[in-house]
């Protein structure tokens, strides 16, 4: 590695001229490239499932997957990482475990799923999951591992046991106790997220060595809904996001991301309409979803955010067409996709709103590539020294590569200075004070009584942001250590500045300030980066324009005027037909009241009676208002109503409420026939409620004439919530209607006060 303290300060893309490094004659390379497509893994993988990433001290960035094959016919691996420099352009590195050291403490037949990599007390940790322990004969006895290294592709260490025992399930097997998350919160205590839908996703502490949990586990989401659970910290609330639905039906995959916020790490993690992740009629505010391209069972996710500010998400993916790899039988094509994460009135959504992206996107900005740093002042946008020494130093954090220790004199402090940087400007470097006296200070605004400084503080174990006498300050946890690479990244955007000091990068936090200046700061100026009282190393630094954030969603759909109206008020309208029926449905006051049966379109049984009309010609919408009181926390599998699109018993779309294990949700769910086999999968939502207001947002593709369908509920006809989209083969004729079903028992009945057909507005 060189010593890569970047100057990059008109824009986020702007490229800076190659410097050459004093004693090496060399040049750094320009960036290598400022896109990318989707995904991201498929030059050296067909998939690449469950990512986490981070960026080492070495300025790569690391990417890690689950033990899946890599292409069709190859083997199972013990996890997988690649690497990149610009998050872009992927090459594969190789395994996590081998033969040798694969953790002994699992079972030969163990798999090892869902990693998460982080950085604490100078080394990298890495939690995965266990499927099956040598401690006892039991098969998927799941647990959580975890090994260090000092470096990101290993040597890899286990620590000699898992981090909290399998869970026995009630009623026999054993909770999911899989996907393991960690996060480091401000007070010094670290916590890990794990968990699945057998049993929810729970949250433990963990003791100082990050390896064994510590006192009694907090459950955090209902036990039938998430998993894959990823948490970070912004404007003083804790986000819990999950995945939920199915992850590996093949080309009827529904999986998603929902998220839940709470002002404590151990919940209770609650939704945009304050409906909490952990009820029966369970919440969660979608993330992401399929939006009708080739993108399919969109989820387990991992957060990041470039240098520029950005965030953005990487998960994995089924692409509808070719889901399965043809060897090993059953596993899926499920490769790594990364997309923009915007924070839109306070909640995270992919793409603001528009999902998963097909075709060519702007990369984030990595920035570590677009110049270096030299002591030479003559070398235009690199740093220039002021006072005290800039040297280049070996890294013994077990990285290949140098470091730049800025050291004071006896009277002065160590000083460099960027040339004039925008107003709106973000730095972010690895930092570690070897000296508990020493102090090194990020300064905008140059060296007048405007400017205003951000300090990290050694001896007084602090973080400062202050213009003159007028400072915030808030203290480092105890078990921060300084002599060790934290990330500090500091912002200015819209006259506020924004520092945070933590050990990943990944939403973890130490330490945050934010600072209002009363002096604003001028339109341009310099950076100055400060070592003061002892010397400060730096690793990995930027300086960008900070990014421009996203702050509307994409316009939804809207429904227009009524064209088909059904109320229940008389006899059914002629155009009405039975599909397995008629149903011993009864018409009146305004309703049709349809008792629950145990009958199902599900699978090649094909009983389940169906209300159908011809749908209309070109783009529409169909609704309808159902009541269906449930219940929560029994088990009344599975039953629903709702609304239905039929091409045939093995090629339907429904969605309405449904009865799943203790859970109630919305599930939109697809069933079709392909390679001779008949498959079901579902996308699942909610909150539900007794009376729910269903729609589906008919529209064509242009290109080829498929049917798309955009699924949307409310619970009180007003506020509505969109979900994914289905699609069905432009050949196809579908009918429309509405269905009940899925048990008998308890005895309930839907009662349908009307079905209507609108216009798309």
């Amino acid at each position: 590695m060189e010593i890569r303290l970047v100057a990059a300060l008109a824009t986020a893309a702007l490229v800076v001229s190659a410097v050459a490094l004093p004693g090496t004659g060399q040049a750094a390379p320009p960036p290598s490239g400022t896109t990318y497509t989707n995904p991201i893994t498929d030059p050296f993988s067909d998939t690449y499932a469950d990512p986490a990433v981070i960026r080492g001290k070495d300025g790569w960035w690391y990417l890690y997957a689950t033990s899946d094959p890599l292409v069709t016919g190859g083997p199972f691996g013990n996890m997988h990482v690649a690497k990149s420099r610009d998050l872009a352009s992927w090459e594969y590195v190789g395994t996590i475990f081998d033969d040798e050291n694969k953790p002994a403490w699992a079972a030969d037949a163990s798999y090892f799923w869902a990693p998460d990599i982080r950085y604490v007390d100078g080394q990298y940790v890495m939690y995965y999951t266990v499927t099956d322990t040598a401690a006892n004969p039991d098969a998927w006895d799941y647990t959580i591992g975890v090994a260090t290294a000092p470096t990101p592709t290993g040597p890899w260490t286990d620590s000699g046991g898992p981090v909290l025992d399998p869970r026995p399930a009630p009623g026999g097997g054993y909770l999911n106790t899989i996907d393991p998350a960690l996060f480091a919160d401000d007070d010094g205590s670290r916590y890990l997220y794990f968990g699945g839908f057998n049993g929810g996703i729970w949250v433990t502490e963990l003791d100082e060595t990050g390896t064994r949990a510590v006192g009694e586990p907090t459950r955090v989401t209902v036990a039938d809904r998430y998993e894959g659970a990823f948490v970070v910290k912004r404007d003083g609330w804790y986000y819990l996001m999950g995945s939920s639905a199915n992850c590996c039906s093949g080309p009827v995959t529904g999986y998603s991301v929902y998220t839940g916020r709470s002002r404590s790490p151990l919940g209770p993690f609650t939704d945009h309409e304050g409906v909490g992740l952990n009820e029966s009629r369970v919440g969660g505010t979608l993330v992401v979803a399929q939006n009708g391209n080739k993108w399919i069972g969109v989820g387990h996710h991992a957060v990041f955010s470039d240098v520029s500010g950005q965030d953005w998400m990487l998960y994995h993916g089924i692409d509808r067409d070719d889901a399965w790899l043809n060897e090993p039988g059953g596993v899926n094509r499920r490769p790594t996709l990364l997309d923009r994460l915007d924070w839109i009135d306070g909640w995270p959504v992919v793409n603001a709103g528009a999902g998963p992206s097909e075709g060519a996107q702007t990369a984030p900005v990595a920035a570590s590539e677009l110049g270096i740093m030299s002591a030479d002042p003559a070398s235009g946008h690199a740093l220039r020294r002021i006072t005290g020494t800039l040297t280049r130093g070996t890294d013994d954090s077990g990285d290949a590569g140098s470091i730049a220790r800025l050291v004071p004199d006896r009277r002065h402090a160590a000083v460099v200075q960027t040339s004039p940087a925008p107003r709106d400007v973000r730095v972010e470097t690895d930092v570690r004070l070897p000296d508990a006296e020493g102090s090194f200070t990020v300064r905008f605004g140059g060296a007048g009584p405007a400017a205003v400084s951000v300090r990290l503080d050694a001896r007084e174990r602090e973080l400062v942001v202050g213009q003159g006498r007028h400072q915030v300050r808030t203290a480092l946890p105890a078990n921060a250590d300084l002599t060790s690479w934290h990330v500090l990244s500091v912002e200015a955007r819209d006259g506020v500045v924004a520092a945070r000091l933590s050990s990943s990068g990944l939403g973890d936090v130490d330490a945050e300030v934010r600072f209002e200046p009363r002096t604003p700061l001028p339109r341009k100026a310099p950076v100055r980066l400060v070592a003061d009282g002892a010397e400060a190393e730096l690793d990995n630094l930027t300086v960008v324009a900070a990014h421009d954030p996203v702050t509307a969603r994409v316009a939804e759909p809207e429904p227009g005027a009524v064209t088909f109206a059904e109320e229940f008020d008389g006899d059914l309208d002629a155009g009405w037909r039975w599909q397995h029926g008629p149903a011993a449905v009864d018409v009146a006051d305004g309703a049709l009241t349809w008792p629950l049966t145990g009958h199902d379109l599900v699978g090649t049984r094909n009983d389940a009676p169906v209300l159908l009309r011809d749908a209309p010609a070109g783009d529409y919408v169909l609704e309808a208002t159902v009541r269906l009181p449930l219940g929560e926390d029994t088990v009344r599998n599975f039953q629903q109503a709702g609304l239905m699109v039929h091409a045939g018993d093995d090629d339907f779309l429904r969605l309405g409420s449904v009865a799943i294990g203790r859970t109630r949700q919305v599930e939109f769910g697809k069933e079709l026939t392909a390679d001779g086999a008949v498959r079901f999968g579902g996308f699942v939502s909610g909150p539900v409620a007794d009376t729910m207001h269903l729609r589906l947002f008919h529209t064509t593709d242009p290109a080829t004439g498929e049917h798309r369908y955009r699924s949307a509920t409310s619970r009180d006809g007003e506020h509505w919530r969109f979900g994914a989209t289905w699609t069905l083969p432009a050949d196809t004729d579908p009918a429309i209607g509405i269905y009940a079903g899925g048990g008998a028992a308890p005895a309930v009945s839907a009662v349908f006060e009307d079905v209507l057909v609108r216009e798309l507005g």
